[in-house]
């Protein structure tokens, strides 16, 4: 799903509630790791959570690298939140993803000040390994 259309289906949903239920429904539509994406090198730390991101790169004919990740969570609401920041960066050149700020977004749909703080550190936790995994993509 595009981040336009998660967006979008947002600002539809007045109620907080229908929101988490919005989250949890996103979270189902994750295509599923296979079972040897469950490792350790994967899994995200700084979540509450268990979540696991699992990156394979991509070269263009010009040489530029972009990354498309896969992920999963043990928790309902986080697997949304993770399919929400995979809708934000998958799929996209590694330098837009190190110049795309998630946090705007985040407040844009009051994620900020809706989430546990623990949920809210795991979210930057995912950008944060995203973010890094970007970087190191360029340098390579």
């Amino acid at each position: 799903m595009q981040i336009e259309e998660i967006i979008g289906n947002f600002e539809l949903l007045d109620e907080w509630e229908d929101r988490y239920r919005y989250l949890i429904e996103l979270g189902r539509t994750l295509e599923p790791l296979p079972k040897e994406a469950y490792t350790d090198a994967n899994k995200v730390r700084g979540c509450a959570s268990q979540v696991w991101l699992e990156t394979t790169p991509t070269r263009d004919s010009e040489g530029h690298t972009a990354l498309a990740f896969r992920g999963d969570s043990d928790a309902h609401i986080v697997r949304g939140l993770v399919a929400l920041v995979l809708a934000l960066y998958s799929g996209r050149p590694a330098q837009e993803i190190v110049e795309t700020d998630a946090a705007p977004l985040f407040k844009e749909l009051g994620l900020a000040e809706h989430l546990t703080p623990q949920r809210a550190n795991g979210l930057r936790s995912m950008v944060e390994r995203i973010k890094k995994e970007a970087k190191e993509a360029m340098a390579a």
